[in-house]
């Protein structure tokens, strides 16, 4: 059996319209390539077309160095936006955390077990409570506090760091902090969040207990991309478990963690696999 071969893939949208299909599936069987998965989606309502398009490089007929400068000859045809990847990237994601640990050690079991193709390099926090965690999985784990008078001079320094290891994306896995315009600017798309889906019911500290009292039958957690409208960026992941009254407060709160940890998890997954596109304030995610 031959050995896994690299592949390319596309993400792409545009306005829909005809023989978009047809021009990208042609364009890769003309130049020799054998198109392993194939996902569209048209927004009728929008009249968007959206596209996950990944073949084989093994005989492919343009080199990689110029495979950009042709995707770019068609994306001018149809007002197309995209983005190239390769199966054997591995994207550099750096953790930021505060004190709740639940979110990292599931994300360094994912790392350690070998599930994600990815490295993280280093963990960023404004509390110094997780860094034995860090330090036994040999991570570099920079603490970093963070008062109202030293935000911006943190988040400089917190740059630093990122720019140094060549950080791809950025995973908040309950960090605590908002971060400001200017840094989610530098990772636009790129900054992935977690928190419980009670917003924006039950704001606040203590979430769960606000919601125990209400008497709420179901609780979940999302995953989005940060923007500048807290907690509003683009929707990556949710799910949801159902409660009752026989739950306490400590219930809600371990089982909304559980689903934190899985939300955030596959969000990170759609991410690596390149199968999220963003449109607006709203995400096609592929399969």
């Amino acid at each position: 059996m031959l050995p896994p071969s690299r592949s390319a893939i596309l993400l792409m949208s545009c306005p829909d319209q005809q023989g978009l299909v047809a021009t990208l599936t042609n364009f890769v069987f003309h130049n020799k390539g054998n198109i392993i998965d194939l996902e569209q989606h048209v927004d009728v309502a929008e009249k968007l077309f959206f596209m996950r398009l990944e073949w084989d490089l093994r005989d492919f007929a343009i080199p990689e160095e110029r495979l950009g400068e042709r995707i770019a000859e068609l994306a001018a045809q149809f007002d197309m936006q995209w983005a190239l990847h390769f199966s054997d990237e591995t994207p550099r994601m750096a953790v930021l955390v505060s004190k709740h640990s639940h979110c990292l050690l599931d994300v360094l079991a994912r790392v350690q077990a070998g599930e994600w193709r990815v490295k993280l390099p280093l963990i960023v926090s404004n509390h110094s409570d997780l860094k034995p965690v860090a330090e036994r999985l040999s991570i570099d784990y920079h603490y970093i506090p963070v008062t109202p008078n030293s935000k911006a001079a943190q988040e400089r320094e917190v740059l630093a760091l990122l720019g140094a290891s060549n950080i791809e994306f950025v995973v908040l896995a309950r960090y605590m902090q908002i971060l400001s315009s200017d840094f989610i600017a530098r990772y636009p798309h790129r900054i992935i969040n977690i928190h419980h889906s009670f917003l924006p019911a039950f704001p606040g500290a203590r979430p769960y207990h606000s919601a125990h009292e209400r008497g709420v039958k179901i609780i979940g957690a999302t995953s989005h991309y940060v923007t500048e409208d807290l907690d509003a960026g683009p929707i990556i992941e949710q799910d949801v478990v159902r409660v009752s009254h026989n739950d306490a407060v400590d219930d809600l709160v371990r089982k909304g963690r559980d689903l934190e940890k899985l939300v955030l998890g596959r969000a990170i997954w759609k991410y690596l696999q390149r199968k999220i596109l963003v449109c607006r304030n709203r995400t096609v995610v592929f399969e």
